[in-house]
């Protein structure tokens, strides 16, 4: 079985190497990772869609409201010449995901589908890295988005870097599979099960490919124990925070409801069955937003649950952050995460964060400093941490400024910086 470390600072990186970096969205992690490679000197190219470009026609599209959401594909400190695009794939994810064809999305059939855009820059990059005028050292790529560039890679004598946002698919089957026996009707909420044969062959494959792999969580490095054959080293690099608020007010008044909020996807993975049973024992005590798209239609159980409490189906990311300033806490009780992006955009808003140990917050919690710990898929577990609060409400405003020293400590340019020092060890 493979070994994995944290990185830490102090290496000095080597300006001869060269990486080519591919990613269809571009999300704050990746965006960090190409701005983190370009200041290191170490970024060839930088392979995406769609690039919202200060000053470009798309950039102005993106000010009027209906396409808004495109100005967070915006690569700031990504040099404009090292950007590289293939939009028609995603493009025409975006059009059909607007005007409601829903077939042309369909998961994995659908020709607008994400794993058809995943697959579509991962073909294209295969082709470009032999005719790029730099040629590069390595190439770095992400789950589902690798195979095609890799084996290209292997047959040009590049070093294929693997990041895998997500714990591995076997360590997922076997702990949601026990969450659907054990919450039958819960179960059409874990879609990821609906991943075929195919498609877990590919994950495989892109992992027997990787020279080296990152992950962003020890949980996550922990789930690759399940994986059946020797893997590349895999290194642990937490990702960073967002800009930290100064607005934030807290409330220790023990007169009002205690303001909980969930934000993410509507799905038991998310442990959002345990969040509504907390919630249900302390009525009266607490009140719960939630915020965030259904995984299914057809779930009774969660249907229910959502007409007893507020819920927000969608919000720009600008107003996700205002709501986790007007909340008290945070609670993430997810069941499997590859690290949580919504845990340290709270902490970065001084609000504290309840979540499990199967997500990023063994890495960045410490439990009642700047945020607190439960059991994965205990319902009691998490009472009991809400009841402690309850019983001390000043406690929110310490960890929640707690948390935002944290997130002070380690914004998005840390991330960059290190996982830039980590791709020139594996190099070197």
């Amino acid at each position: 079985m493979s070994s994995w470390r944290l990185i830490k600072p102090g290496l000095k990186v080597n300006t001869s190497m060269k990486i080519t970096l591919s990613h269809p969205t571009g999300n704050a992690n990746v965006r960090a990772a190409a701005v983190g490679l370009a200041e290191a000197q170490l970024l060839n190219l930088f392979y995406s869609t769609i690039a919202c470009t200060p000053g470009s026609l798309l950039h102005t599209i993106a000010g009027f409201p209906p396409f808004g959401e495109l100005r967070r594909r915006t690569f700031e400190g990504v040099p404009e010449e090292k950007l590289k695009t293939w939009p028609w794939r995603e493009t025409g994810r975006l059009l059909a995901g607007r005007v409601g064809f829903s077939q042309l999305t369909a998961h994995e059939a659908g020709i607008f589908s994400v794993d058809a855009v995943y697959r579509d820059l991962d073909l294209y990059v295969s082709k470009r890295i032999e005719k790029e005028l730099v040629k590069s050292t390595g190439i770095y790529a992400y789950e589902d988005g690798a195979e095609y560039s890799f084996i290209k890679a292997k047959k040009l004598g590049l070093t294929c870097l693997y990041d895998l946002p997500i714990g591995h698919w076997r360590s997922m089957r076997k702990l949601l599979g026990e969450e659907r026996e054990h919450r039958p009707e819960w179960a059409s909420t874990l879609t990821g099960f609906r991943d075929s044969e195919e498609k877990l062959a590919r994950k495989d494959k892109e992992l027997e490919l990787a020279d080296a792999i990152f992950v962003a969580s020890t949980f996550t490095a922990r789930t690759l124990k399940d994986f059946p054959r020797n893997l590349a080293p895999v290194q642990v690099i937490p990702y960073g925070f967002p800009a930290v608020a100064n607005n934030k007010t807290y409330s220790s008044s023990a007169s009002r409801k205690l303001k909980l909020l969930f934000v993410g996807g509507l799905s038991q993975r998310k442990g959002i069955a345990n969040l509504f049973e907390a919630v249900t024992s302390l009525s009266g005590h607490v009140e719960l937003t939630v915020i965030g798209s259904k995984a299914v239609d057809d779930c009774e159980a969660l249907n229910k649950e959502l007409s007893r409490h507020r819920w927000i189906q969608s919000l720009p990311h600008s107003e996700i952050l205002d709501q986790m300033r007007m909340h008290d806490v945070l609670v993430f009780p997810s069941l499997f995460e590859g690290f949580g992006l919504v845990i340290t955009e709270a902490m970065s808003q001084g609000t504290p964060v309840i979540t499990t140990d199967r997500t990023c917050g063994f890495d960045l919690i410490i439990d009642g400093e700047n945020g607190w710990l439960v059991e994965a898929g205990s319902t009691l577990s998490l009472k009991n941490k809400i009841e402690s609060i309850l019983n001390n409400r000043g406690v929110v405003e310490m960890c929640g400024k707690a948390a935002m020293e944290t997130a002070k400590a380690r914004p998005w340019s840390v991330y960059g910086e290190e996982l830039a020092r980590a791709i020139e060890l594996v190099l070197g």
